[in-house]
């Protein structure tokens, strides 16, 4: 399964598209996501942004030894997407650890 989380730009050809945060790591959950393609801003703050996403990833990677997706930013709020592209840095070297 390939994961789009927007709010706003149409959803690519053979993605399942996801409006908020815990819709995308419920999809995660189920270990059947092998792409997942983030946008920070998501309308609502309180509900969470893609950067949250990365978060879960990264602590089911540390703790958990949760076998990531390949992860795309495609957000274009710049400061935000570089924080993302830190946080997938972090990932892919946990990742290799475990």
């Amino acid at each position: 399964m390939r994961v789009f989380l927007d709010d706003e730009r149409k959803t690519p050809d053979g993605w399942t598209r996801v409006y908020w945060p815990d819709e995308a790591i419920a999809l995660l959950q189920t270990g059947n996501v092998r792409e997942i393609s983030l946008d920070h801003d998501l309308g609502d703050d309180e509900r969470g942004t893609g950067y949250d996403v990365i978060l879960w990833i990264e602590q089911a990677v540390a703790l958990q030894g949760f076998v990531p997706p390949r992860i795309h930013v495609h957000s274009a709020n710049s400061s935000a997407r570089e924080k993302m592209l830190l946080g997938i840095a972090a990932i892919e070297r946990l990742a290799k650890v475990a």
